[in-house]
């Protein structure tokens, strides 16, 4: 079988806030046959959205462009913005109010990675849907 990818692009101004890109997220993901099926899978894709879009717009103070992109294997949600400074994990205090998004992502995926782009960076996560294909093995998938 071919493997056909389907996919969606949105930028999310700082101004629009988190909330317009859970719900455009949520809208495109209702046209995927395996999400109704998957409810825990479309909340970690929201949180993960939500963290990333934050991440955007609080850290690198820019606009997040949102991907989503479905292979038949993992949706990949891919958030970009403007700050060129890859983010790494930490172990943030008690006491700290913020420092914890990629653990929760990571918590939240099946993998993630971020990446340098072409004036700033992507962060993106993998999610595959509940009793699906491994998105990391290589052979075709079955028609």
């Amino acid at each position: 079988m071919m493997l056909r990818a389907v996919g969606w692009a949105r930028s999310i101004p700082v101004s629009y806030g988190v909330r317009a890109a859970r719900t455009w997220t949520r809208e495109h993901l209702e046209s995927l046959p395996w999400t109704a099926d998957a409810p825990e899978t479309v909340d970690a894709i929201l949180v993960t959205v939500s963290e990333l879009v934050t991440n955007a717009h609080v850290h690198a103070r820019s606009p997040a462009q949102l991907v989503l992109t479905w292979d038949s294997r993992c949706l990949h949600v891919s958030v970009s913005d403007e700050d060129a400074h890859l983010p790494a994990p930490r172990d943030p205090s008690t006491t700290a109010t913020s420092g914890r998004g990629l653990a929760i992502i990571d918590a939240l995926c099946d993998t993630w990675d971020a990446h340098a782009r072409h004036g700033g960076k992507a962060i993106t996560a993998c999610f595959r849907p509940p009793g699906g294909p491994d998105p990391h093995d290589g052979r075709p998938l079955a028609g």
